[in-house]
């Protein structure tokens, strides 16, 4: 026989675990493709990126994580842990799932979220969310994502201290004791973080000095998502499509900055981790991709 929850957090959390928030339009044409594309590092010499009449015109998959920025979500912060401050927020995993090939250059789609896990960390709780996407008009599932969101300050609940075990979303995906066997360096632009914003992030903290330094760093930085978006291109660039990659942030990148991403092939497996060239620093550990092989579905 089950108890009932102890606390009022406890409460949202069961009340809110596995209940779909309402769905949200997410609508893009080829321009937020370029755009998109370009703001992850794409080139003018690389067409099929950034011009919409070439043959090959296409989506880099990670592109399939921008739903997320307008999703309505089905609880708030404030109820299922205490002391939520969006400035203590930190963005800890990224999981994605790509669903359905070749990604539509322009589509209009419907996402849906919903509440995962809560862990109690103690000093901080980690909130664990997930979004799947859909074409409006087939309602064919086109990408599926998992967010985890450190929250620092806001544990001690008496929530559960255990995440549970996902698979690809959860796994710790460490790195072969052996050189890598490709590295990609991807230096960004000063600018960078002011053009990837344009894609959905408006977070200020990455534009505007007085907000980043509310957050604790002592200038803006480029968004992690942007990050994973330059290390998703470099897999996808030297090894082809792949059906779900999934990181751990584990620092950040200064626009300016050149991120290393070191790959490890195994089987169809890429195992991977950013780290930045001029401080040595990570970027982002615990990362690998599942590659498709052939593509033989299309919208």
């Amino acid at each position: 026989m089950s108890s009932k929850p102890s606390n009022e957090h406890l409460q949202a959390i069961e009340a809110a675990v596995g209940k779909l928030g309402p769905p949200v339009e997410f609508n893009y044409e080829d321009r937020e493709t370029m755009l998109y594309n370009i703001g992850i590092g794409a080139k003018s010499d690389e067409l099929k990126y950034v011009f919409e009449g070439d043959d090959e015109f296409q989506v880099i998959p990670t592109f399939g994580v921008l739903p997320g920025y307008t999703a309505d979500m089905p609880f708030s912060f404030d109820s299922i842990i205490p002391n939520f401050n969006p400035m203590m927020l930190l963005h800890g995993e990224q999981y994605l799932e790509i669903r359905k090939y070749p990604i539509p250059t322009s589509a209009n789609l419907i996402s849906k979220s919903s509440l995962i896990e809560v862990v109690d960390k103690g000093n901080a709780a980690v909130v664990k969310t997930g979004l799947t996407v859909t074409h409006a008009e087939t309602g064919e599932d086109i990408f599926y994502n998992e967010m985890t969101a450190f929250v620092r300050g806001s544990g001690g609940f008496d929530g559960n201290r255990v995440p549970a075990d996902r698979g690809a979303a959860t796994a710790a995906n460490k790195p072969p004791a052996r050189a890598p066997d490709f590295v990609q360096e991807s230096a960004t632009d000063i600018h960078q973080a002011a053009i990837f914003r344009l894609s959905g992030d408006y977070n200020p903290l990455h534009i505007d000095p007085s907000f980043a330094k509310m957050g604790g760093f002592k200038k803006p930085i480029l968004h992690g998502l942007c990050t994973f978006g330059v290390a998703g291109k470099a897999i996808y660039d030297k090894y082809g499509a792949y059906k779900n990659v999934k990181v751990r942030f584990a620092g950040t990148v200064d626009p300016g900055q050149t991120i290393v991403t070191e790959m490890w092939r195994e089987g169809k497996k890429i195992i991977f981790q950013c780290k930045v060239k001029e401080t040595g620093k990570m970027a982002i550990v615990g990362a690998a991709a599942e590659l498709v092989g052939d593509i033989t579905s299309k919208i």
